[in-house]
């Protein structure tokens, strides 16, 4: 693992790196790139593969695809499997855990989304009180 030294090497040099060509209004196309089109082919397949099951994978892709369109979607999920097999390569001591399909919706807390809203009314000069619904 010494030919890459951070994961987005890899990443890059597989071609799943996230890339911008851009000149001023008009998008195109990044080219190809020198990296291993086979690994990149490989990896998205993987996620494919994920997309059908009840993984942190395959809740990613499902709601990324929602947002960014499937094929996008499964790219940067495929980028995510990469860098996850560049951490346990270049570890030997890592074990992968998986997250769990519903990491979302146990990281988006209810008290923390109440003290936003709050705060940002309280920017906006507004006093609120809060009571529970009956």
């Amino acid at each position: 693992m010494t030919r890459f030294p951070t994961a987005g090497h890899l990443a890059s040099w597989a071609g799943l790196a996230p890339v911008a060509r851009q000149s001023g209004p008009r998008n195109r196309k990044p080219g190809k790139g020198h990296g291993d089109a086979y690994l990149k082919g490989y990896c998205t397949q993987a996620a494919n593969g994920a997309a059908r099951t009840e993984t942190f994978l395959g809740e990613r892709l499902r709601r990324l695809s929602r947002r960014i369109g499937g094929n996008r979607a499964k790219c940067a999920v495929a980028r995510s499997i990469l860098i996850i097999i560049w951490h346990l390569l270049a570890n030997p001591e890592a074990r992968f855990t998986d997250l769990g399909a519903d990491w979302h919706q146990r990281k988006t807390d209810r008290d923390r989304k109440i003290r936003t809203h709050l705060r940002q009314l309280q920017a906006l000069g507004l006093d609120v009180t809060i009571t529970p619904a009956a």
